[in-house]
């Protein structure tokens, strides 16, 4: 298991972030959304890189006069008159590749029916990319992560990690960025081996829950199970407080519950009144948690949108684990299928007119 890409990737993490938050690049990225810090900002991606502005979106809820708001590249790139007709934001386009094919034609929809006007900031792994390379107008702006982000592995990792903090310097003006990235480089760093002894036996299903920001961190988490046991492991997200409304459902005694504590303590009373009940109600279930108050304690920041790499990690062992466990090629679960690809393809893009 340790000689695949995707454990390298997911352990390269701290490092990974210590020294990206003081390249020049990312300054300069700063400098150039500071002069912007009047508009609303949308972040769009597709699969994880949507969940990418879901959890920064919600993190940064209610902080800012600004609007932050997650909107996917599925969702322009199929209905682009509906979303853009009076569009006016900053796009920030998330590519590990840049070259999806939902990222061409949202950059397709963002110049036929905006043009040049548009300003968008484009953040990719792949400094070969289409997005890389692709500008609409003088205003926009390129961010090209460290190479070493572009995960070889199937699932996004340190991609994913890399993409949530740098946006999170860039529109997070409430917090330090360079001292929490390090505090949170030192807190991954501290924690892998609890974060290891989550990985035991394969479960029958998995279900991930948080609140706000974490809700989106557990939809992640979900996601990387599902992918690296090719579907083998059904997974469940959902908020803390909405998984009584019907998704408990899902829940047998050979399931595994994951809650993401929140640095809220408002929020926290809930995912702790949940705890016990599950405990009341599922005693054959295995329940962890993770997070401030939680059995793997990890330190409290002051967003949970930061904290959120940091609990995904813990999901992204535990489905490298169960792929590993369930005999799979952790690299590419789906080799020889033909069903699914490390950059999706298969989509054909129709033409976008005014």
């Amino acid at each position: 298991m340790n000689d695949c890409h995707t454990i390298k990737e997911i352990r390269q993490q701290p490092s990974v972030w210590r020294h990206w938050v003081d390249n020049p690049k990312l300054k300069h990225a700063c400098d150039w959304a500071r002069e912007f810090n009047d508009r609303d900002v949308w972040f769009c991606g597709a699969g994880t890189s949507a969940y990418i502005g879901d959890i920064i979106a919600a993190g940064l809820q209610g902080a800012s006069h600004r609007e932050f708001r997650s909107v996917p590249t599925t969702d322009i790139v199929s209905r682009p008159h509906a979303y853009l007709a009076s569009a006016d934001p900053i796009f920030v386009n998330f590519g590990r590749s840049g070259n999806s094919a939902e990222t061409l034609g949202c950059l397709d929809a963002i110049d036929a029916l905006l043009g040049p006007s548009a300003v968008r900031l484009n953040i990719t792994c792949n400094e070969q990319s289409a997005l890389a390379r692709r500008t609409g107008g003088s205003q926009d702006h390129t961010l090209i992560l460290p190479p070493e982000t572009h995960d070889v592995g199937f699932a996004m990792t340190s991609s994913f990690s890399t993409m949530v903090y740098s946006a999170l310097t860039l529109f997070d003006t409430h917090t330090d960025a360079q001292s929490t990235l390090k505090q949170c480089a030192d807190t991954l760093d501290q924690n892998w081996g609890n974060f290891e002894s989550l990985c035991a036996d394969v479960p029958e299903r998995i279900v991930f829950l948080g609140s706000g920001a974490l809700a989106f961190a557990a939809r992640e988490a979900a996601l990387k199970v599902l992918e690296l046991t090719a579907g083998q492991i059904p997974s469940l997200w959902e908020s803390t407080l909405g998984f009584r409304h019907g998704p408990k459902s899902f829940v047998t005694d050979n399931t595994t519950i994951v809650i993401f504590t929140s640095s809220d303590p408002h929020a926290r009373k809930y995912e702790h009144d949940l705890i016990a009940e599950i405990k009341s109600q599922f005693p054959l279930c295995t329940l962890h948690s993770v997070g401030p108050e939680a059995d793997i304690e990890l330190l409290t920041v002051k967003n949970d949108a930061w904290a959120a790499p940091l609990v995904v990690a813990a999901a992204q062992l535990m489905a490298v684990s169960y792929s590993s466990q369930l005999g799979l090629n952790i690299d590419d679960p789906f080799v020889g299928r033909g069903t699914l690809s490390r950059v999706v393809s298969g989509v054909t893009l129709h033409e976008v007119t005014p």
